[in-house]
């Protein structure tokens, strides 16, 4: 047999295994979803045409198909959105300079004489704000190429010196002498690659302003655990009873291995602790790596339960049906729990991201007019103000809620192996809902050490690189912000005392020649909050924008009233129960109690009590022989 006989034979066999599982699983994505493969991480806009199936029950990997009208809507590896167009330096795509044409002033420089290291505690609220901010930020937006991507390209040695090949993609930030860190250590930059764009990968660009891409899908759908292609999903799927690959280790399930281990963490042996899910920031912090490693649990405890209570379900309908519970518990806490501290509930309710409903009562808000791409001014800037709330230390808290001690961050950067260390799994979990979060500033470890290479080096400055980012993104700047958001645009210093202290705006004078010049992350960052909320009136615009657009212009969100995509009445009542609190006592290794509002610090109101009393979700309701 010759071998284009074999390669026939191979195809049609393929394609008879296809129709069997199609016809014995009909929710299997082959049959279902409608649509192409999807194309891989490094395949930046490989648009094809899209058939949508308007009658799939589950949503798609990539994004694709959530909007009918517009299957492209959201897609990953496309394009970000924008409020404001890009004020590019050159109108294409250079970054963003000063009105008089000089660069604007360095952004180390301005991190390091405008926000303080002062560590000061927001003892109402705990640090689970912070990491459960981080997961939703990488679940709907991951700039495409840039130094914590996989494939990352050097612009700066790790000692910190010029790299002279790849110069076009490198945004270089300059070591100011002002800077006695690092001038002491004789570095001369700290790395910055740009982000890549429509006009880099050819994606649809048609001329003018280049616009940055979006590695995820901009839906909050789990994506960092689920993956946004297939080849990313068939990597981590067992396969077997709607289950997602774990490894077992200490009697306990783990995240799986990553192949590349000593590629991809700053780890020895490829024996050494490693993880791969949908998330390629999985082993960043412990923090995230924790967080992930509970959705894991969460995901495999529930296709588990699915499955003793519908035995005759496949594995497909056991694996969709336990994402789509799990998507629901996420959007649920993040816009229930989460969001009304980030954004007051007040001004979320007046603005219709959330609904003071009864708990069975669907909500039909979803509008395919609404694009929910995630906005450049949100990833790039708005959001991006929470790294000033970030711990550059995570407390290791006993059951009776004792401290142990604690993790410095930036030690175990891509080293995600001492959460599986003696108890360290649950003491985190149980610190993310105790240590106070810190009040808006920016931890040294932050400012410092991100993203070290190892135990002894210095790392990187969170803030001086959103500064910068935000340039590469050609953002517009605050003072265009202000008048967008309806706050009276600053003709002068002066006018930026109705938000901004007088000492932050002496600061701001001396490094920006006019108010035109600053830029959004810095001016929104110095805005006093509004009240019951985190942030200022202007990020706080942009903030209800982009979570109103994600959650409007999601077919999919669970809260609307579709009879093929939507829960039951009585499956809505069901995930409304859901808490991050229970997240953590379900998929912890031995976690005996939790407060009800793991977000919120342990009051006489919000008392530490036994996991068993905490709602739990009644998955009885998705028996198909309760079809109340």
């Amino acid at each position: 047999m010759n071998l284009n006989s074999k390669i026939i034979i191979i195809i049609i066999l393929s394609a008879v295994q296809n129709v069997i599982i199609s016809a014995l699983c009909p929710h299997n994505p082959i049959a279902n979803f409608g649509r192409p493969q999807t194309p891989t991480d490094t395949d930046f806009c490989n648009l094809q045409p899209k058939t949508c199936d308007k009658d799939s029950k589950y949503r798609s990997l990539d994004g694709s198909c959530n909007n009918l009208i517009n299957p492209y809507f959201c897609l990953a590896n496309y394009k970000f959105a924008r409020i404001l167009p890009a004020k590019y330096s050159d109108g294409i795509s250079q970054p963003t300079r000063s009105g008089t044409g000089e660069p604007l002033p360095n952004a180390r420089l301005i991190s390091l004489s405008l926000f303080g290291e002062q560590y000061v505690e927001e003892r109402d609220l705990t640090l689970m704000n912070m990491e459960w901010g981080q997961v939703i930020s990488g679940d709907i937006s991951r700039i495409a190429r840039g130094t914590s991507s996989s494939n990352y390209v050097p612009c700066c040695t790790s000692d910190g010196h010029y790299v002279e090949q790849n110069r076009e993609i490198c945004f270089n930030l300059d070591i100011p002498p002002e800077d006695l860190v690092n001038i002491k250590a004789s570095r001369e930059c700290m790395e910055f690659v740009r982000t890549l764009t429509d006009r880099d990968s050819n994606c649809n660009y048609k001329g003018g302003p280049v616009e940055q891409l979006n590695a995820v899908t901009s839906y909050l759908d789990m994506s960092i655990l689920y993956g946004n292609t297939d080849d990313v999903n068939r990597g981590i799927r067992a396969f077997k009873g709607g289950l997602l690959i774990v490894d077992q280790r200490n009697g306990q399930s783990w995240l799986p291995k990553n192949p590349n281990s000593t590629e991809v963490c700053n780890v020895d042996s490829e024996n050494d602790v490693c993880y791969k899910t949908g998330d390629i920031r999985v082993n960043s912090a412990p923090g995230i790596s924790v967080l992930e490693t509970i959705f894991l649990r969460e995901h495999n405890r529930l296709a588990d339960e699915l499955a003793k209570l519908n035995p005759h379900w496949c594995d497909e309908e056991l694996f969709q049906e336990a994402r789509k519970i799990l998507i629901a518990q996420l959007q649920h806490i993040t816009y229930y729990e989460l969001l009304p501290i980030f954004l007051g509930r007040e001004n979320m309710l007046k603005n219709k991201l959330i609904y003071d409903v009864p708990p069975e009562s669907h909500v039909n808000d979803y509008n395919p007019g609404v694009d929910a791409t995630t906005l450049n001014e949100f990833t790039t800037g708005a959001f991006r103000h929470f790294h000033t709330v970030v711990a550059g230390r995570l407390n290791l808290v006993t059951e009776v809620r004792n401290l142990k001690g604690s993790l410095r961050v930036s030690d175990w950067y891509n080293r995600p192996g001492i959460i599986e260390v003696e108890d360290n799994f649950d003491m985190l979990c149980r610190g993310l809902g105790s240590q106070p979060q810190r009040q808006a500033s920016v931890d040294n470890e932050l400012k410092n050490f991100p993203f070290k290479k190892n135990m002894s080096s210095a790392g990187l400055d969170m803030r001086a690189i959103d500064i910068h980012r935000g340039r590469d993104h050609g953002l517009a700047s605050y003072n265009d912000f202000r008048q967008f958001c309806g706050i009276k645009r600053a003709k002068n210093w002066e006018d930026f005392k109705d938000l901004i202290n007088t000492q932050s705006i002496e600061g701001l004078k001396k490094l920006y020649k006019s108010p035109e010049d600053v830029d959004l992350i810095v001016g929104g960052a110095l805005e006093y909050n509004v009240e019951g909320t985190l942030a200022g009136p202007t990020f706080l615009c942009i903030l209800t924008e982009q979570f109103y657009r994600t959650r409007v212009g999601d077919r999919f969100f669970f809260e609307n009233d579709n009879p093929t995509i939507g829960f039951r009445k009585d499956q809505l009542r069901e995930i409304r129960k859901a808490t991050a609190a229970r997240l953590m006592c379900d998929n912890g290794n031995r976690i005996q109690t939790m407060q009800p509002k793991a977000f919120i610090s342990v009051s006489k109101t919000n008392p530490i009590v036994p996991c068993e009393e905490l709602p739990k979700i009644d998955l009885s309701k998705w028996s198909d022989g309760d079809k109340n």
